[in-house]
């Protein structure tokens, strides 16, 4: 659910964030020849507000609604289906939120968001009440709380971009309303080297089992694959291409892995092997219409992809001068 450029708290200005993502993004492998036809890019709603710069993405699996993070100030968007205007959901500063990272909907219509600089909140969607709020130790090194996923059990799991490390949070604890957030798994021991508080962990997402999740270090286009019945970290070995500068996961149950890259404004797909432990590149989608997309999400007939605008600083209409619209855009065919 962000880019690299994007899930960034407010810990870190707009143009710092930018810096980070530009530092991410390296040329893409190009993709095999295809006979598909081009996909199709419109615009599938707006976002008010003059400097929304918005992170993450949800779709409610009950109802259809969308849901938007802005990463400038923490307000969350909501979307009903057929309209083109979203709504402001849960305002900025709501519970001490300054961002809003990852976003997820549950089977159970309770809405997840990241605070980068401190952990995560669940939310009823049907009456904005906060349901549990889970935190990273006051005295932990420095953190960034960026992306989550949620297996078929209901377990969420949130990658960390600074420490390198994934939380989990399980139901009971959910159940419970709160808590300290605890690492789940370490993966610095595989990752490749990098400076000292530098980003790597970003987008993750989960197989529709729930054996294991996927997570990219974005810096160096690596993908992860987390056995999560016996604890096993490896390296999936991708054919075709890499996953520099990406930043939101999106798997489907056919084993179709969409992918936002942010700074090259990219979407690629990829077909990963029953194991989940090979991928290859089967489908890349370039164009400056994106917008520095930083996650998208996948439902049957189009996938929506945020277009953050991370590189602009309030974007301006040249002939009008006034604000560019934040928007979400609406891609079918890929």
């Amino acid at each position: 659910m962000p880019t690299q450029t994007h899930r960034r708290g407010r810990a870190l200005p707009l143009t710092a964030a930018l810096t980070l993502a530009l530092a991410g993004s390296l040329t893409l492998g190009a993709a095999p020849a295809t006979t598909a036809a081009t996909p199709r890019i419109s615009t599938a709603f707006t976002l008010p507000g003059a400097k929304v710069y918005p992170e993450g993405i949800a779709t409610d699996p009950r109802t259809h609604t969308v849901y938007v993070g802005s990463y400038a100030d923490g307000t969350v968007y909501r979307a009903r289906p057929g309209r083109t205007e979203a709504e402001v959901f849960l305002p900025a500063g709501t519970d001490g939120r300054r961002t809003a990272n990852g976003l997820r909907v549950d089977a159970r219509g309770r809405l997840w968001v990241t605070d980068s600089t401190k952990g995560v909140a669940v939310y009823d969607t049907a009456t904005g009440a906060r349901l549990a709020r889970f935190e990273v130790a006051a005295d932990a090194p420095a953190r960034f709380v960026n992306d989550l996923t949620l297996t078929p059990d209901g377990t969420a799991y949130l990658t960390d971009s600074i420490r390198g490390v994934l939380y989990r949070v399980t139901p009971q604890q959910l159940a419970a309303g709160g808590g300290v957030l605890t690492v789940a798994h370490d993966l610095t021991p595989v990752l490749r080297p990098r400076p000292a508080g530098g980003f790597s962990l970003n987008g993750i997402t989960t197989d529709r089992t729930g054996r294991y999740l996927l997570t990219v270090d974005m810096p160096t286009g690596d993908l992860y694959r987390v056995d999560l019945c016996d604890g096993g970290i490896r390296r999936v070995a991708l054919t075709g291409g890499d996953l520099k500068a990406a930043d939101g996961l999106d798997l489907a149950p056919d084993g179709s892995l969409r992918v936002a890259h942010n700074t090259t404004n990219t979407l690629t797909r990829w077909q990963l092997d029953p194991t989940g432990t090979r991928a290859r590149l089967v489908r890349t989608l370039t164009d400056p219409s994106l917008q520095i997309p930083t996650t998208l999400t996948h439902t049957p007939g189009r996938t929506l992809v945020v277009r953050s605008q991370f590189d602009k600083d309030g974007p301006m209409q040249p002939s009008t001068g006034t604000p560019v619209p934040f928007t979400v855009a609406s891609i079918r065919g890929f």
